[in-house]
């Protein structure tokens, strides 16, 4: 199933994102790098880190909810993420019926060494609907 909403959302065809883990209350994305995801210092830029976390937000959110949409979400970059492959790694923290509040950790892995890059939190919400048939 995780598999399909990541298929049907065309921003995360485009950009190669793949699902390595799905499970209730954990959820794993990674994603190639690319060099038309760096900004002009090199860096993966800032909003392609900010994009995996949010989706990994939200596929975690989506183990205990079901259909959901994030609602707000901070990030924190640790360090300029430079290397091989992107990984984040979100974990429910806590839900109720209609909200979780869940925390996804960005790694990179440069030559085989795995170093944290950002860190998020966000809440995601219960939609009523599937949102392309409205809510």
């Amino acid at each position: 199933m995780g598999q399909q909403v990541l298929v049907s959302q065309p921003f995360s065809r485009l950009l190669g994102t793949e699902l390595c883990e799905l499970s209730e209350g954990y959820a794993e994305l990674s994603l190639r790098i690319r060099e038309d995801f760096k900004q002009s210092y090199g860096f993966v830029h800032g909003g392609v880190v900010s994009y995996l976390a949010d989706n990994c937000l939200t596929f975690a959110g989506a183990t205990v909810l079901g259909n959901c949409v994030t609602s707000e979400f901070k990030i924190n970059y640790v360090m300029p993420t430079i290397g091989e492959t992107l990984v984040a790694k979100a974990t429910v923290l806590a839900f109720a019926l209609r909200q979780a509040v869940c925390e996804c950790k960005l790694y990179v892995v440069r030559g085989g060494e795995s170093m944290l890059v950002a860190v998020a939190q966000g809440t995601i919400v219960k939609i009523e609907t599937d949102v392309r048939g409205g809510v």
